[in-house]
């Protein structure tokens, strides 16, 4: 049995020898194999895959390029936004002080007319309410106390069916002014 274990090596030896030596002998390219290069040698396929892999880089390349030009642009658009939102910030800023201002330089006033409309008849200033405008009215009428402003409005509506419509939105634009003063603090 030994013996034909080591035959056995030995006829396996012997036989992969033989095609590992072949191996090891470096291949002689011919002059032709060696004048054409690695690239030439591959079918119209390959060519044709690196066709479609240079178009596609450059398309890639131009996507790029538009996508860094979309993004400057953004950029600058985003620049101009903040310099318009902080111009209207400051417009609306000087607005609201220059409304708070006229709203106190008014309010003496209106009070000075309310108490000048409730000292004549509700007739008489019920005549010249019917002039001014609603927004004045309804202003005048929050200075007046309501057993004051009452008469006043009773008599625009017993001077027909329009001052009866218009003492009624007057009515309810005061409603409105008086629910949002208690609001406000």
């Amino acid at each position: 049995m030994l013996l034909g274990g080591l035959a056995f090596l030995f006829t396996t030896f012997a036989l992969i020898q033989k095609p590992l030596a072949e191996s090891a002998k470096p291949r002689v390219e011919t002059e032709e194999e060696q004048t054409v290069s690695f690239w030439q040698r591959h079918d119209p396929e390959v060519d044709q895959l690196l066709h479609e892999v240079k178009n596609e880089k450059e398309l890639l390349a131009r996507r790029a390029a538009e996508l860094k030009e979309l993004e400057a642009r953004l950029a600058a658009e985003r620049a101009e936004l903040n310099q318009v939102t902080q111009r209207v910030a400051q417009i609306q800023q000087e607005f609201d002080q220059s409304v708070i201002r006229i709203k106190e330089e008014e309010a003496p006033n209106l009070k000075r007319l309310a108490k000048l409309y409730m000292t004549m008849t509700p007739e008489g200033a019920s005549a010249i309410f019917r002039e001014l405008d609603d927004e004045v009215v309804v202003k005048l009428l929050t200075f007046m106390k309501e057993d004051q402003s009452a008469p006043l409005l009773e008599a625009m509506a017993q001077q027909g069916e329009e001052q009866a419509k218009r003492a009624a939105s007057l009515a309810e634009a005061m409603r409105k002014t008086t629910s949002e003063k208690k609001q406000t603090p």
